[in-house]
């Protein structure tokens, strides 16, 4: 399959885009002082199903930037 240079920068920005987001995203969780992620210092549950949430968008927010720089360096290869 061949991407066209703006399917591929869509998606690697889309990509670094999912990081900033899900790191921010985690950090807040972890400071958490409402009581919502953290119960006398142990985690909820609602801490875990976020925490979970995040760590599915690393991973998919990573697999969808790397296809997209592939895409970016086969397009560049192309063009030389």
């Amino acid at each position: 399959m061949k991407l066209s240079p703006r399917v591929s920068w869509f998606l690697a920005a889309f990509g670094a885009w999912s990081w900033v987001v899900w790191v921010t995203f985690v950090k807040n969780l972890w400071k958490d002082a409402s009581g919502l992620a953290f119960d006398d210092g142990h985690p909820t549950a609602y801490f875990w199903v976020h925490l979970t949430l995040a760590v599915v968008s690393f991973a998919l927010g990573t697999i969808i930037g790397v296809i997209g720089v592939r895409g970016i360096r086969a397009s560049r290869r192309n063009a030389q």
